[in-house]
C-alpha cells in the first residue's frame, strides 16, 4: 500500500504541541484495518506541554504509561481513560520533551473516545509511528479552514488554574 503521496510533512512532528495543534486542523486522520482505509477530517484538537503543564500526563513525571510521551514527535500515544475508552494523542517535539496533541473530533464526531470508536483505534495502536506506518497516518490534502477558535482544554478539572485557562483547545 503506497500511503506516502499525501502525508503531512514529518517536519510538523518535530514543532511544539502548542504550534502542532491548530495545524492538524483540516487534516485528515487515516485508519487502515484489515485492508480498508477510513479517513475523517480533524476538527478539534488540544495540546500537552511537558510537566510543567499540570494537564499533560508527563506532569508526574516519567512512567511506564508517559514514557512514549517522551519520544521524539511522529507516533501515536493511545491510552485508556475511564478504564473506558481509548483516546489518541499525536505525540511533537524533540525527544526527551514531553508533548502531544489529543484528537478531540473529527468531522461528524465530537469527543475523543468517539472518534476512536468510529476509526477502530484501540490501545494496540500506542506508539505507532505516524510517518511511516500504514496503519495509522495523517494526510494533508490541500483543506484549509477558514477560522481556528480556541478556548481552554476540556475535563482538566485537576490541572491549576493556570494551566486550566490557557487556550490550548482549537477546533473549526
Amino acid at each position: 500500500m503506497n500511503s506516502t503521496m499525501n502525508r503531512i510533512n514529518p517536519e510538523i512532528y518535530t514543532l511544539d504541541s502548542v504550534d502542532v495543534a491548530p495545524l492538524l486542523l483540516g487534516k485528515l486522520l487515516c485508519v487502515n484495518t484489515n485492508g480498508t482505509v477510513k479517513k475523517a477530517r480533524i476538527t478539534e484538537t488540544e495540546a500537552y506541554f511537558g510537566e510543567d503543564d499540570t494537564a499533560c500526563h508527563a506532569h508526574k513525571g516519567r512512567t511506564k504509561r508517559t514514557e512514549i510521551l517522551y519520544r521524539k514527535g511522529g507516533v501515536s500515544y493511545v491510552y485508556l481513560c475511564y478504564g473506558i475508552h481509548a483516546l489518541m494523542n499525536v505525540i511533537t517535539g524533540p525527544d526527551e520533551h514531553p508533548q502531544g496533541v489529543l484528537l478531540r473530533g473529527v468531522e461528524g464526531l465530537s469527543g475523543p473516545g468517539k472518534l476512536t470508536k468510529a476509526l477502530g483505534i484501540t490501545c494496540e495502536h500506542n506508539g505507532v509511528d505516524l510517518v511511516s506506518s500504514d496503519i495509522i497516518w495523517l494526510e494533508d490534502d490541500g483543506f484549509k479552514p477558514k477560522e481556528i477558535k480556541t478556548s481552554p482544554r476540556i475535563g482538566i478539572d485537576y490541572a491549576t488554574k493556570e494551566y486550566r485557562d490557557k487556550l490550548w483547545r482549537f477546533y473549526i
